[in-house]
């Protein structure tokens, strides 16, 4: 049994997003037949797998929840249609009937199903709109966020409404790359533009690095001490580096980080979670635990399928070195005790004979 994190259902099709969508926006979605969008040759590598279909619950129920014993699947879409504008109007009524075509084809046809809510980063006053419209409902698990290269680094102040609506309804935030996000902004890595998708791709944790600075040194944990963040489709291995170098700089320049009470470490540690997927494949396999190790312990990860992209773990994937406890947190554990569930979703299951006395 497990907990997915990450599994990408597809964005509403044109006769969903008339359905949720509000005018002037529904009458140019109808006129144009479809959303708008920006494309790039980075992309040219594609995203999904050739064997795999996410365009309805029927066809994720058979092809991922019902092979590996799903418990729950956080639904977390696709960004492009999001990333791409710079519109805020725009961008929240698209977030908005995103959620309601979500919560209404997808959410409510299976119980495993879960989501996160989108919201439009464009703008922090209508993203908190949002929380504050769909936030209380008993399926909606997170806050999502699309990181690459985003022009403010999530610790400034322009996020701080937003992380007060996520505190205030105990939502955790949900970070996940958006390759549309790096494409129109001044470079898709942090060293300038990249030549492929492949040199992009690789790049992704070095924005997640950068962040994580940001929102520490910024003392985001301080002012809003119930926050929560998930760094999903990033990997991990990158994170005992900066631990230690956060900690080694704090030390001799603490005087520019004037919020912080502990070191840097402690607070990634106590906030922060990070999904497995694409999970480190280091020629020894003896050095995976190594590095697990290194984080902290096993507490730090959740499992992630990242179905139905081409770089898709199964549970599999996970080494047997690990151990059965190590193993049962990541699937399991660490997830239920991070993310808000369904009031009673972890209860025990009532024995078959009690039911029916019941």
């Amino acid at each position: 049994m497990l907990i997915d994190v990450d599994v990408h259902n597809s964005p509403p099709n044109l006769e969903q997003w008339l359905e949720f969508l509000d005018e002037p926006f529904r009458n140019e979605v109808a006129q144009y037949r479809g959303t708008r969008n920006a494309s790039s040759g980075l992309r040219g590598a594609g995203g999904l797998r050739l064997d795999a279909d996410a365009k309805s619950p029927e066809s994720i129920r058979e092809q991922l929840l019902d092979v590996y014993g799903h418990r729950y699947a956080i639904l977390t879409g696709t960004y492009s249609h999001l990333a791409s504008t710079n519109d805020p109007e725009y961008a929240a009524a698209l977030c908005k009937a995103d959620n309601d075509s979500t919560l209404k084809h997808w959410v409510l046809t299976d119980d495993r199903f879960v989501m996160g809510l989108r919201i439009p980063m464009q703008d922090p006053q209508l993203a908190v709109q949002e929380i504050e419209r769909l936030g209380d409902h008993p399926r909606v698990v997170c806050v999502q966020f699309w990181g690459a290269s985003n022009r403010i680094p999530f610790g400034q102040r322009y996020y701080w409404p937003i992380y007060e609506a996520c505190a205030r309804k105990g939502l955790p935030i949900h970070v996940h790359p958006s390759t549309v996000t790096a494409v129109l902004n001044h470079s898709t890595t942090p060293a300038g533009m990249a030549t492929s998708y492949l040199e992009m791709h690789t790049c992704l944790p070095q924005y997640y690095m950068a962040n994580l600075v940001s929102l520490v040194f910024e003392g985001v944990f301080e002012l809003f001490p119930a926050l929560r963040f998930a760094l999903i489709e990033g990997g991990f291995g990158w994170l005992p580096h900066l631990l230690w170098r956060m900690d080694k700089e704090y030390k001799g320049l603490r005087q520019q980080a004037p919020r912080l009470k502990r070191l840097p470490s402690e607070y990634a540690r106590d906030h922060v979670k990070l999904g497995t997927q694409p999970i480190e494949e280091p020629r020894k396999s003896v050095h995976l635990p190594q590095l697990i190790d290194m984080l902290g312990g096993d507490e730090m990860l959740m499992f992630a399928t990242d179905f139905p992209h081409w770089d898709f773990d199964p549970p599999s994937i996970l080494p047997k070195s690990l151990g059965e406890a190590s193993i049962r947190r990541i699937l399991h554990d660490n997830a239920a005790g991070f993310f808000r569930w369904p009031k009673g979703a972890f209860d025990p299951k009532p024995e078959p004979e009690a039911a029916a006395v019941s």
